[in-house]
């Protein structure tokens, strides 16, 4: 499905000789606390990145043209299925993507250890390593399933992350809710202001068990943005378009849907009949299956308001309901599903179980001031893996020598 968004502002070519390396590594780690700064006070206040992030700008290619890949609930512990492996390494083979997202569910519990921890994301980043391409990693709902077990939470987790040579995330901006929220900014092919923008923002877990005295039945249990996450988005989404000229467009990465993904569906707030979905398909573009109710939280965050507000996020990107990888465009910004890519998690029923396995690429390409985004799922059945119902884990791939 391709969504062109030909909104254009002017361009002012002396502001971008004003970006340096310094300004896309910092703007990534802004805190809330930062952001009250201003523009010059942000940029100081950001805290530092590491030595592998200040060293590799992304930058669209001299062609134009930039390529995403987003995996999505690898799911498993150090016992990983090897179809997963396999599922990465060939779509990263034939893509050749500039950078990869792991959008959430990067892990599960099972683990009994630190060691089997750090097992467990190694081998899901190994891919990445071994080709030499940039990746972040964005949190889900079941990353911290294994923190009981072996005392390593999210923080811990983004610390070894960071530690890979080819890992983008920047630590935790301040004062915002959750672990690894992020922006990333792509340069243009040409000069060095940036052309495209990453959000990356940690959807959480679980809601708490009462609030204000009230419990959650019959309500979604699952988590869900924080105000204090859509102010960091919205103050960092000005920063970056007082700082480059203009507004620059922007995908967003988050693990559970947001509400606006169910209303979608169905073209409708409460009747959701086969009639409506055909009136939704026609009215939103639909393209994809749905084989599950979408999975949000009890509340409605407002991030789709701020969005439609801001004006720069072209589409949201989600997994956590892994068995559904549709796209719409929902009131000029596209909501969709980048399926499951880890076969040792639920799937389909019975022999099916494996089909809808895969990964979501997204094509940019800038167009004059703006850029156009193409994005489709490449499944595991495309490249030939065994989509057999049974599980195939396999020996936990060697850690890396840390010096």
């Amino acid at each position: 499905m391709t969504e062109h968004d030909q909104q254009s502002t002017g361009q002012d070519t002396e502001h971008s000789a004003g970006w340096d390396r310094r300004d896309f590594v910092r703007m990534g780690g802004l805190g809330t606390a930062a952001l009250a700064l201003g523009a010059t006070g942000a940029l100081a206040g950001a805290a530092p990145a590491s030595a592998s992030n200040n060293d590799r700008p992304l930058r669209f290619k001299s062609d134009g043209t930039f390529k995403i890949v987003q995996f999505n609930d690898t799911q498993d512990d150090e016992r990983i299925d090897r179809r997963t492996i396999e599922l990465m390494e060939k779509v990263l083979d034939a893509e050749q993507p500039d950078v990869v997202v792991h959008n959430g569910d990067n892990i599960t519990g099972g683990c009994a250890n630190a060691t089997e921890m750090k097992q467990a994301m190694n081998n899901v980043v190994q891919p990445m390593e071994e080709r030499g391409i940039p990746w972040v990693v964005a949190y889900g709902n079941h990353d911290e399933d294994s923190t009981p077990d072996t005392g390593m939470d999210e923080e811990d987790m983004l610390a070894f992350y960071r530690s890979y040579r080819y890992n983008l995330n920047q630590p935790s901006p301040r004062g915002v809710t959750g672990s690894g929220n992020m922006n990333l900014l792509i340069r243009g092919a040409r000069g060095q202001r940036p052309s495209f923008n990453l959000f990356l923002l940690d959807s959480g877990r679980y809601a708490p068990e009462a609030i204000a005295g009230q419990d959650f039945e019959g309500y979604p249990t699952w988590d869900w943005l924080r105000m204090n996450q859509v102010h960091w988005y919205t103050e960092t989404s000005k920063l970056v378009e007082k700082q480059a000229g203009q507004k620059v467009p922007a995908l967003m990465f988050i693990h559970i849907p947001l509400w606006e993904y169910r209303f979608m569906w169905f073209a409708s707030v409460d009747s959701r009949t086969a009639a409506d979905h055909e009136r939704a398909v026609a009215k939103h573009s639909i393209v994809g299956e749905r084989n599950e109710d979408e999975c949000p939280g009890p509340f409605n965050s407002g991030m789709f308001s701020a969005i439609l507000d801001r004006g720069d996020v072209r589409g949201v990107f989600c997994g956590h309901d892994h068995v559904n990888t549709y796209v719409g465009n929902y009131y000029g910004v596209m909501l969709g599903y980048a399926g499951n890519t880890g076969f040792g998690t639920y799937g389909l029923s019975g022999a099916e179980r494996n089909r809808l396995r895969g990964a979501r690429v997204f094509n940019l390409t800038e167009q004059d001031d703006d850029v156009d985004i193409e994005t489709h799922m490449v499944f595991a059945a495309d490249l030939g893996i065994d989509l057999t119902a049974n599980d195939q884990s396999m020996d936990p791939l060697p850690l890396p020598r840390r010096k």
